[in-house]
């Protein structure tokens, strides 16, 4: 999409700019590649693996690959501000993928939720982590050479543009967990199950149950 073409000349100006040693001193460039590439393979594998244990069994297997860009790239902290902002949106992706990986693995093992369920809840999970590594997937693509004029001031406002969209991704997959959780627990409850739920999930954001 032409809004994510001018992104990716954002991107390549960092690189060209004087923050260029710093890009490459720390390789963030790589470490967001392998994050977007994680993210990638999980959505594939969710959508090709029709048993849900297995697939989940498959989409851990991924993420675990994966999580050494994910936690390199969150170490990296020499950044300028425009620099760093791309940075926090990747990493949000990463941060989706984990929240399905570890929620996910705790619901695979809660009796309240049936087969037909946790298939459905994995597909949500899937399809919102599509839905935000779709936004990081069109920065790869080649540069359209008359967004290279862009000003200082125009990166920032798209950059920012994306920050948001990817973060509100991410508040939707945050919100998603809850509410699953909450369906969960309000069904432990009338069985008089509920400390089961607490000790499973937690109690950090029992708040939002």
């Amino acid at each position: 999409m032409k809004k994510f073409m001018v992104l990716v000349s954002a991107v390549l100006l960092l690189a060209l700019s004087p923050v260029k040693a710093q890009w490459v001193v720390t390789d963030p460039t790589n470490l967001a590649q392998g994050i977007v590439n994680s993210a990638q393979q999980i959505v594939q594998t969710s959508s090709t693996v029709s048993n849900t244990l297995k697939s989940f069994q498959e989409v851990k297997k991924v993420y675990d690959q994966g999580k050494e860009y994910y936690d390199k790239l969150k170490a990296v902290n020499n950044l300028v501000k425009d620099a760093r902002k791309v940075q926090q949106t990747v990493l949000m992706v990463g941060d989706i993928s984990e929240l399905y990986v570890n929620s996910f693995g705790k619901m695979i093992n809660d009796p309240n939720f049936s087969p037909q369920e946790l298939t459905a809840i994995a597909f949500g999970y899937s399809k919102l982590l599509n839905e935000s590594g779709e936004l990081l997937k069109d920065l790869k693509q080649i540069i359209n050479i008359s967004s290279l004029s862009l000003n200082d001031k125009e990166r920032m406002e798209i950059i920012d543009k994306v920050y948001k969209e990817v973060s509100d991704y991410h508040k939707l997959v945050r919100y998603y967990t809850n509410k699953n959780i909450s369906v969960s627990y309000l069904r432990a409850k009338k069985k008089n199950d509920a400390q089961r739920v607490l000790q499973l999930y937690g109690t950090a954001n029992q708040k939002y149950w």
